[in-house]
């Protein structure tokens, strides 16, 4: 397979969002994953600017160490200051990223404020697009 090369983040992101505030209840937090089909919300402050991230995979650790609907708040298991990426980021770089830390999903943000998400799923959509190689 051909090398991702000269591809930007901008070119595989979501630019659709989901956030949530930090003292949104992790049952809200669930229901937006649900009702959107996604498998994150990025966690915003009252500014807009990103302060964390909550994934599909955190609701393994929230039913395991709090009781379901016990009106805890996404700031107790969202985790902080996520890595990011720019728009301009080169993709393999970003996916070099996501492997050595065992993520799927990387806001990407202009200075503070989120404007994106590349998640696996976008990877795999575009390495499994007729148009993924570039000439």
């Amino acid at each position: 397979m051909d090398e991702i090369e000269d591809v930007f983040v901008a070119r595989l992101m979501s630019s659709d969002l989901h956030t949530v505030t930090p003292d949104t209840l992790v049952e809200d937090a669930a229901a937006v994953l649900l009702e959107n089909d996604i498998s994150s919300v990025l966690v915003v402050d009252d500014g807009g600017s990103l302060v964390g991230i909550l994934t599909s995979t955190d609701f393994v650790d929230i039913v395991a160490k709090s009781r379901p609907k016990a009106e805890t708040t996404v700031e107790r298991y969202m985790t902080r200051d996520p890595i990011t990426a720019s728009a301009q980021d080169d993709v393999s770089a970003v996916a070099a990223t996501m492997l050595e830390h065992g993520f799927h999903h990387v806001p990407v943000v202009d200075g503070d404020e989120p404007i994106g998400i590349i998640t696996t799923s976008d990877f795999a959509a575009y390495v499994s697009s007729p148009e993924s190689v570039s000439a």
